[in-house]
């Protein structure tokens, strides 16, 4: 089996894996099967839906089912060494060490009153290790021994009108409101869900498209380009220096720009859809 064969075989199986998750993680009223934590009082404590408190929990909810998953397709799961390492999980199949997948996670919630958009993520760093491929800075394996580049992704809704920091005796468990429900799981290669802007003000971390049957479908603006030109974009994000017609210099922070700048065909660009408000 040649390198894209076994990359699309990982891919399906992801796919049908993160099919099963709704029903492990949602109630049938479409609430998040998590209520809180619990003490040894049997009280519950209600959770906040901070971003960070909502991410590293659902993390900690599916991880034994994608070691299950790892352990029934022949992998092994290597975890970063330091909290700020890409990538979440390293697959590395067990009878050849040289196949190599980066999955991580991606957890963002619905912009209320924008039902197809969400707020966006950011998809890794575009930095040290993306630029020098064969380095181990902030990567746990050189960037170019992965076959793929991998987001799981979970997109939520929020309740607006939840008490949080409430504590429940646990014969109400099923009363508790969910901080979160109405859960969209997908699969996508981070580079056909990126957009051309940084995912977080100055840092050096690639951002997401944000309308969501997109990010589902893989239909970012690199999509159509290919993988080649991600890299190409990333790699030179900000770094060339171009004249415009009013003969002022600028740098390159836009995909317009960078693929008449290479002489490629602007309309390969998919453009990021616009939010349109409902109520």
């Amino acid at each position: 089996m040649n390198q894209h064969e076994t990359k699309h075989q990982f891919q399906h199986a992801l796919n049908k894996f993160v099919q099963t998750l709704t029903s492990y993680t949602m109630t049938a009223q479409d609430q998040w099967t998590i209520k809180g934590f619990i003490d040894t009082y049997k009280n519950i404590y209600t959770i906040s839906n901070d971003t960070k408190i909502v991410s590293k929990i659902l993390e900690i909810h599916l991880f034994p089912k994608i070691l299950t998953f790892a352990e029934e397709h022949g992998y092994v799961i290597v975890l970063p060494k330091h909290q700020n390492y890409y990538p979440d999980l390293s697959f590395i199949k067990k009878d050849n060490h040289t196949v190599k997948f980066a999955v991580d996670f991606k957890t963002t919630y619905r912009v209320p009153n924008y039902p197809d958009f969400c707020n966006g993520f950011t998809l890794g760093s575009h930095g040290a290790y993306f630029v020098q491929r064969d380095s181990s800075k902030n990567i746990q394996f050189p960037y170019k021994d992965y076959m793929g580049h991998f987001c799981l992704g979970i997109i939520y809704s929020r309740n607006p009108d939840i008490d949080e920091f409430q504590t429940h005796d646990i014969s109400n468990l099923h009363a508790i409101t969910s901080v979160i429900h109405n859960f969209a799981f997908f699969i996508a290669e981070k580079w056909k869900i990126a957009s051309d802007k940084r995912g977080s003000g100055n840092t050096a971390n690639i951002g997401s498209i944000n309308k969501i049957p997109d990010i589902v479908h893989g239909q970012g603006m690199f999509s159509k380009l290919g993988e080649k030109w991600f890299d190409d974009y990333w790699m030179n994000y900000g770094k060339i220096t171009i004249t415009t017609s009013e003969g002022k210099t600028k740098k390159i922070t836009n995909l317009v720009d960078f693929v008449q700048y290479r002489d490629g065909d602007v309309n390969l660009i998919v453009t990021k859809a616009k939010k349109r408000r409902t109520t």
